[in-house]
Parts: structure tokens; C-alpha cells; sequence
């Protein structure tokens, strides 16, 4: 039976609605926005992060700062916005912690894009996601994070921007660079089939339990 507030059920109110009763004492509230935003939540987490382990902790104290800090939300951006920005900020403090900063040389003749022409063969899915996954550990987080967000889940450059905090031609900037440092990593998938390495990594994650 669906849950009523004001006059609407929990699972027909907008994020916005839900993360403003949620600040007010709705207890069903907030349940509803991280069953609706889980998902695409840890994906980010997991691909920025690159360990499930971690991705889940990230996630978990994504989830917690959201729910201390709705009530300051000034509804200025949408809330899948400000709560990927919040599990952004959560995979850069446990990137911190852990003080990993690895460089690799740049490829800057190089474009994600010529890494992996088309190819359908799903057996190849698993392998070719924790290739993916690998090389995107050893690029700087803030060219792992753009690319993570446009071109693994889908955001257009401004929404990323905002994600992030950042003018759209940085974005434009740290998926170029990102996507030139990433290609002599995955330069042995050159000549195998499918889409955009990155794009097709997206396959290949998994979610918690």
C-alpha cells in the first residue's frame, strides 16, 4: 500500500518533495530517494573507485552526509545532482585516505574512441570491464570522475559539470585528457570488437547485495 503525505503517495512525490519532508520527520522519505537513486549512486562509486569494498563505503557515507544535509539542500539543481555530487566527494575523501596518486605517461595523439572499434561479443563483457576498470585507476581522479560521468553513465557535459562544480569546458577538457591517458592502457583492445572501451565497461559493473 503506497505511503501517504500530504495528499501524495512517498513513491508519486518528486525527489525534491521527498528530500523536503524528508527534513521535516517524514520517516519514509528518505527510503524512498536512496531506493530510487541506489543504483546509479553505486555505479559511480564502484567505477570511480574501482573496489566494491570501497565503492560501498564511499556510497554508505554518501547516503549518510545526504540524509544529515537535506536540510540545507536550496533546491538550485536537481537532487540526482546534488547526491552524485555528494558520492563524488565521498570516493575523493577515501582517495585521499588512501593517498593514491598514481601518473602515467600522457597519449595525447590518442582518443578513447580509436582504443576499441564495435564489437557484440558478450563474452568478452567481464574481461573488457576490469581492463577498463584497472586503467581507470591510474589516471587523476578528476579526469576519472568526468570520464566516469559522461561517457560510462550517460550525463551530458553540463550536467557533469554541475555534478562536479566545475566550468563545462573543464569537463570537456578532463574527458580529453582523460580519454588520451586511458588509450595506450587499453591499446591491446585496438583490434577486438565493440563500442567505446569505457562505454562498454558499463556492462560488465555489478551492484551490492
Amino acid at each position: 500500500m503506497a505511503i501517504m503525505r500530504g495528499g501524495r503517495s512517498v513513491e508519486a512525490a518528486p525527489d525534491k518533495e521527498l528530500l523536503r519532508r524528508h527534513a521535516e520527520g517524514d520517516p519514509d522519505a528518505f527510503s524512498e530517494l536512496v531506493h530510487r537513486h541506489r543504483d546509479r549512486m553505486w555505479a559511480v562509486a564502484l567505477r570511480t573507485l574501482g573496489d566494491p569494498e570501497e565503492a560501498a563505503d564511499a556510497l554508505q557515507e554518501a547516503f549518510l552526509s545526504a540524509y544529515r544535509a537535506a536540510g540545507r539542500f536550496r533546491g538550485d539543481a536537481a537532487v540526482t545532482t546534488w547526491l552524485h555530487r555528494i558520492v563524488v566527494n565521498a570516493c575523493l575523501d577515501r582517495l585521499r585516505r588512501r593517498a593514491i596518486r598514481p601518473v602515467v605517461p600522457m597519449g595525447d595523439d590518442a582518443t578513447l574512441d580509436s582504443v576499441a572499434p564495435k564489437n557484440s561479443d558478450p563474452t568478452s563483457a567481464h574481461e573488457l570491464s576490469l581492463d577498463v576498470s584497472q586503467a581507470l585507476q591510474r589516471i587523476p581522479f578528476e579526469q576519472r570522475a568526468a570520464l566516469v560521468l559522461v561517457d560510462m553513465m550517460g550525463y551530458a557535459v553540463d550536467d557533469a559539470a554541475k555534478v562536479l562544480e566545475v566550468p563545462p569546458g573543464t569537463i570537456k577538457s578532463r574527458c580529453a585528457r582523460g580519454r588520451a591517458r586511458l588509450a595506450p592502457l587499453l591499446g591491446h583492445l585496438r583490434n577486438q570488437g565493440g563500442g567505446s572501451a569505457v562505454e562498454s565497461a558499463e556492462e560488465g559493473g555489478g551492484k551490492p547485495a
